[in-house]
């Protein structure tokens, strides 16, 4: 049995056409096409490290300083967006600092932005999808 790839323009490699894979190069056209992030201020499958803990984030975009500015943690369709997922792009975000987590499944697409009001701590879920020129902002 041949194994289905797909060609990851951030990777610049063919990848396994995995059910996660498929929402993840789906949501890197979401993120150019919809919110404006240019291809080169993204990256898939970035290494990040917890104490001695080694994760790896799906998604994670930059902002015009080279600093992450999202990180996005996509599952396959079937997956339900829960706080178990939430916590997951949570926990990247102890090393990423970023203002945006974005889960999703293909299905739902959850955006949280970090609350940057004085005496508030945390991120609130928010109902527009953010252009990249308010990511940096």
């Amino acid at each position: 049995m041949e194994r289905k790839t797909v060609w990851d323009p951030l990777r610049k490699r063919e990848v396994a056409l995995t059910p996660e894979e498929d929402v993840r190069q789906w949501f890197i056209v979401q993120l150019k096409e919809l919110m404006g992030v240019p291809l080169y201020m993204m990256m898939s499958e970035v290494n990040v490290r917890i104490g001695e803990k080694r994760l790896r984030a799906d998604i994670v975009v930059y902002g015009r300083n080279a600093r992450p500015v999202a990180v996005v943690e996509c599952k396959r369709p079937d997956t339900v967006l829960d706080g178990k997922v939430l916590d997951q792009a949570i926990r990247y975000n102890m090393v990423l600092n970023v203002k945006y987590i974005i889960i999703t499944n293909g299905k739902s697409t959850r955006i949280c932005r970090r609350k940057d009001s004085p005496g508030q701590a945390g991120y609130e879920f928010v109902t527009g999808i953010p252009r990249y020129e308010e990511m940096n902002g």
